[in-house]
């Protein structure tokens, strides 16, 4: 009788099959390593080109990216220029910090809410001069051109509340819902996606709509032509089948 029947028979697990699952638990662990460093580099470059196209200054706004049940997030006050590998901050969705040693953004509360109540895989949050502008002005950007259906319809604004409050991402939550997108009063733009790249992606056609809007509106003795919710609506339609397929 061999020593790996024996092993069968008295209970003890056979030492090759330990190997094998360990040798899994480890490629399984490098693999979420590997899938946290990527999602971190994409967050950076995301982060990096909010500054580039002039969507925040400095170190405001902030970006996320969810991996799993781990939430990669913009650490606070750090120049996303100066961030490296090292630098990684990760935290739970109840919030607990669970990777890296610097502090997450203050604007954590929003970024958590948003991941607690939709399918987000993303949110970018910036500080925009338009959009910004757009939110001291009124409670809805006005219809002024289609895109809006592709964030879900008129783009509302949420209440002022203090940065980095509960009550500011409650305020958020309710304009965000059935939207992609929402201004937050005083503030700037909050918009999520099913990737970084479709979270910035919303947030530079919010800008861009909120420039089109005010430059429209400062013309002396005229007044922009809107859109009607039938014509977004018909819109939204066409924008289903817009781009290649996969």
């Amino acid at each position: 009788m061999t020593e790996r029947h024996r092993d069968s028979r008295d209970g003890r697990e056979d030492p090759r099959m330990a190997d094998e699952r360990d040798e899994r638990d480890e490629s399984a662990a490098r693999d979420a390593r590997d899938a946290l460093r990527q999602a971190w580099d994409e967050l950076v470059a995301t982060a990096r080109r909010t500054v580039t196209d002039g969507l925040v200054v400095g170190t405001s706004g902030n970006v996320s990216v969810r991996v799993g049940d781990t939430v990669l997030v913009t650490p606070t006050g750090v120049p996303y220029d100066r961030l490296t590998h090292d630098d990684i901050v990760g935290v739970g969705l109840d919030g607990r910090q669970v990777i890296g040693s610097l502090r997450p953004t203050s604007e954590l509360p929003m970024h958590l809410a948003v991941y607690r109540v939709t399918e987000a895989r993303a949110v970018v949050h910036t500080h925009a001069a338009h959009a910004t502008a757009v939110s001291v002005l009124v409670p809805e950007l006005p219809l002024i051109h289609y895109m809006a259906a592709d964030l879900g319809g008129p783009v509302r604004v949420a209440p002022y509340a203090t940065y980095g409050t509960p009550e500011l991402a409650e305020n958020m939550l309710r304009a965000l819902a059935d939207r992609a997108a929402c201004l937050l009063q005083n503030h700037g733009t909050m918009a999520y996606g099913a990737s970084l790249d479709q979270a910035y992606d919303r947030t530079a056609q919010l800008e861009w709509m909120c420039r089109v809007w005010l430059l429209s509106s400062s013309v002396p003795g005229l007044a922009p032509a809107l859109l009607s919710r039938d014509q977004l609506d018909e819109a939204g339609e066409r924008l289903r089948g817009y781009g290649q397929k996969r």
